[in-house]
């Protein structure tokens, strides 16, 4: 489990990477159980892997990543969180600011 965990997250970054993008960090969170059982790739979960990663991309970069977490078994579910309009919003990580 742990070895998909990290060919997933690798696989994300060098995605991000190969389009010209930038990683600027990551988050384990670890495993947890979910808020309510969840049917996916016709299997049913009730605990995931949370991670997060910090990246700047453009919107066809994010657009790939969206379809890949869709189309991959290891992901229950995927999101992606705006977190500004304009570069110098998002320069600094939120967990990292003031």
């Amino acid at each position: 489990m742990e070895a998909n965990f990290k060919d997933l997250v690798r696989n994300s970054a060098k995605h991000v990477l190969e389009r010209g993008g930038v990683v600027r960090g990551f988050e384990n969170w670890g495993e947890m159980p979910l808020a309510k059982r969840i049917r996916r790739h016709q299997v049913y979960h009730t605990r995931g892997h949370f991670w997060l990663m910090h990246f700047d991309t453009n919107p066809v970069v994010i657009t790939e990543l969206r379809k890949m977490f869709n189309n991959d078994p290891r992901v229950i579910r995927g999101n992606i969180v705006k977190l500004g309009e304009r570069l110098e919003d998002i320069i600094e990580r939120p967990d990292k600011t003031h």
